[in-house]
């Protein structure tokens, strides 16, 4: 491994693994933010990292609904301060919509889980440092992603009505189009012509059933974690900041 190396660790826990890792790598500097002030004061006081690891998902939580892996993506990119990522999973089914649009990432070089033990992930630090990136082991869901359906401008309403309802800030169709900001009309169809028919691409609804206004609010509970991640990371945080 070459003199100097750089890693950022962004992890609630990334002091556990940083000790290990200035012993294994020599003339390395380790970095840790544990939250996300720690890593914007870390990306802005220093030169680029040849590496970050990041948890996908933060396993804390008050950091589950504010910020998580791609966070960290995005804060580099909006640093200027891009660097191979590598992202730590847990195995959580919660993990899977972050997972989908990880794997989609340029930034991103490789996905390792924390069950794999520490030896793996500095394995694969050591390789993603190199400019490598890592075979993915786990099959991609062949559903379509979240992230490919809120595109174009019938999607951002779609994520914008999703966010409003997944944080908490919609109680019914009034509130649902004064949060979103869409008209009365637009809310009334969030089943029939929005999020229901995003439900049904992804063999998320039994036909067999109504869909509902109530089987839409519960599948964004679902994937409230991404839905407000996305809307968090792509402009409209305000359907999901909390009401006064």
């Amino acid at each position: 491994m070459s003199a100097g190396l750089r890693i950022l660790i962004a992890s609630p826990l990334g002091h556990v693994i940083a000790a290990p890792l200035e012993a294994a790598f020599k003339d390395v500097t380790v970095v840790v933010a544990g939250d996300r002030d720690e890593f914007t004061r870390g990306v802005a006081a220093r030169v680029r990292f040849d590496v970050v690891c990041a948890d996908l998902i933060f396993n804390r939580a008050e950091m589950e609904w504010t910020f998580d892996g791609l966070d960290v993506i995005e804060g580099l990119r909006d640093a200027d301060r891009l660097a191979p990522v590598l992202l730590a999973t847990q195995g959580h089914s919660m993990e899977e919509d972050h997972l989908a649009e990880a794997r989609v990432r340029p930034e991103v070089s490789g996905v390792v889980a924390k069950a794999a033990g520490l030896q793996v992930l500095m394995d694969s630090l050591r390789a993603v440092a190199l400019g490598q990136r890592l075979h993915d082991t786990v099959p991609a869901d062949p559903r379509p992603s979240l992230l490919a359906m809120f595109e174009g401008r019938r999607g951002t309403t779609a994520a914008r009505m999703a966010g409003a309802i997944a944080s908490g800030n919609a109680s019914d169709n009034q509130t649902l189009a004064e949060v979103a900001q869409v008209s009365p009309n637009t809310a009334n169809k969030v089943a029939t012509n929005y999020l229901g028919p995003m439900m049904r691409r992804r063999n998320e609804h039994d036909d067999r059933l109504p869909l509902t206004q109530a089987s839409v609010y519960r599948w964004c509970g679902l994937h409230a974690r991404y839905i407000v991640s996305w809307c968090r990371r792509n402009g409209h945080s305000d359907v999901i900041k909390p009401r006064g």
